[in-house]
């Protein structure tokens, strides 16, 4: 049996979890770009919670990795990487959100904005891969 969708199913739970403790504790929404927004740009009230949720993110996925073996393997060039980067900043503050404040916490609100979010991000990158892949761009 082949369970290669173990590790992306315990990381959507994960997740999930996560946006539902967010929700519970500090009355806030899950979205990771607004949270890194809030750290990188406004130092108010919320610096350590946020600090803390950013931290968790980056030891959480290195300690899953340390753990369980997980091989992660990216097959682009720096620069490819820093454009995506740059291009990922520049869609979530024109969505006013990304896909975990979007499409976890706004499509489970009922949110049209959200849901519309939601379908243009998955549209964009499944057009970039077809681009990428198939045209050989």
């Amino acid at each position: 049996m082949n369970i290669s969708y173990i590790h992306g199913l315990i990381g959507g739970m994960l997740i999930g979890l996560a946006a539902v403790i967010l929700y519970w504790f500090n009355g806030r929404i899950m979205g990771v770009s607004g949270i890194t927004s809030k750290l990188l740009f406004k130092a108010d009230k919320d610096y350590w919670w946020c600090l803390a949720f950013v931290l968790g993110l980056i030891f959480g996925g290195l300690i899953y990795q340390m753990r369980f073996s997980v091989v992660v393997v990216i097959n682009a060039s720096a620069w490819s990487l820093i454009i995506a980067g740059f291009l990922v900043g520049f869609g979530t503050v024109l969505g006013n959100g990304c896909t975990s404040g979007h499409g976890i916490c706004g499509i489970a609100r009922l949110s049209k904005r959200s849901i519309a979010a939601t379908i243009v991000f998955m549209a964009a990158g499944i057009l970039t891969v077809f681009i990428k892949k198939v045209l050989k761009v």
